[in-house]
């Protein structure tokens, strides 16, 4: 994902079936079913409950995985009902909801009132107006940090001190929504961002890693984390290199009892595998077995062959993709000019895209 986005403001359970679901901490979530289609994956396509074809085209929200780490909110503009439909009214059906570890679990030293069950509770409320307005929720850990420290940017890899507890609960509060998908960590780059033995070694299997401080959570003991809950959602997996590079992603597949894996694919115009000749060589093999979710697609230069071209690509196989991003930073990367979805230049590639 960008670096220069306002994720630096500073620089730039099991749970019962009620008229709502509370997990431990009493975090009332939203109950199922909802509007939102209810996923799973069959074959190397994600349906709904009919087993009709779903493909996923929409935005991220960015905003919650740095605000409350940040100490001034929890998101970073409104969440309420209204700009919720204006997310609805491009004719998307899924937002991305970036989530900080250290918010979530309300350690290391993270604003209370921006923390644990507050935190916790406005995420259900956000997520609750999302299923209702049709739209299906992904999930994201994006920024996590081990031991004593506070999460404030991304890491190479989760770690085993805090990212499989944030899943078990996570897991146990949405584990009745399958209108809820779970994108496991967002940008894995281990191994200094290389495209490695050990670095796919590391991503599947985690522990001491080459060129890491800690121990690193693998991929398979996450899926394991949740599905030990008794959730059955969708989860999605990036691949290494900020989740650009897929060229290992099915040799190290985690098991999953319930075979219901995607591999999540960030691709930008700057980023490895932009260009069509890795996508026919990595990621088209990926996307004939299992389903494909480009989680985070843009261009830097407020243009649009590239998104273009690349949505192309999606759209001939039937993939999904998720725009970078529904928010106002006055920067290269907002879709929208205000949060009333009033488009911007960008923003209006995406949107036609969404409604055509």
């Amino acid at each position: 994902m960008p670096t220069d986005r306002p994720a630096l403001r500073a620089l730039l359970v099991a749970v019962t079936v009620a008229a709502c679901h509370g997990n431990s901490a009493g975090i009332q979530v939203p109950p199922a079913p909802t509007p939102a289609p209810a996923v799973h994956v069959q074959g190397n396509g994600l349906v709904d409950t009919a087993g009709r074809p779903v493909r996923l085209r929409g935005v991220n929200r960015s905003g919650a995985e740095y605000a409350c780490a940040q100490g001034w909110g929890i998101f970073d503009g409104p969440s309420d009902s209204v700009s919720v439909s204006a997310i609805a009214s491009w004719r998307a059906n899924v937002v991305r909801l970036p989530l900080n570890e250290t918010c979530w679990l309300g350690i290391n030293g993270v604003t209370p009132s921006y923390a644990g069950a507050n935190y916790q509770q406005a995420i259900a409320d956000y997520v609750g107006r999302l299923n209702r307005a049709g739209l299906v929720v992904i999930l994201d850990l994006h920024w996590a940090a081990a031991d004593t420290a506070k999460a404030l940017a991304q890491a190479p890899m989760p770690n085993r001190d805090h990212t499989p507890e944030f899943w078990r609960q996570v897991a146990a509060a949405y584990g009745h929504n399958n209108a809820v998908i779970f994108d496991l960590f967002n940008e894995p780059f281990p191994d200094s961002n290389a495209d490695t033995p050990e670095a796919w070694r590391c991503w599947r299997d985690g522990g001491t890693c080459r060129g890491m401080s800690f121990q690193a959570a693998g991929m398979q003991e996450l899926v394991t984390a949740v599905r030990g809950t008794g959730a059955t959602n969708v989860i999605m997996l990036g691949g290494v290199q900020y989740a650009a590079t897929l060229s290992q992603w099915l040799a190290n597949q985690p098991t999953d009892p319930l075979n219901n894996l995607a591999a999540s694919w960030h691709v930008y115009n700057f980023s490895w595998c932009h260009v069509k000749s890795c996508w026919d060589g990595q990621a088209a093999p990926v996307s004939q077995r299992v389903p494909l979710v480009l989680g985070e697609l843009g261009q830097n230069d407020r243009g649009r062959t590239f998104v273009d071209s690349l949505m192309d690509w999606m759209d001939a196989r039937g993939g999904s993709y998720l725009a970078w991003t529904w928010d106002v930073w006055k920067s290269v990367w907002d879709l929208i000019q205000s949060y009333d979805g009033t488009p911007t230049a960008y923003g209006a590639v995406f949107k036609a895209r969404f409604a055509s």
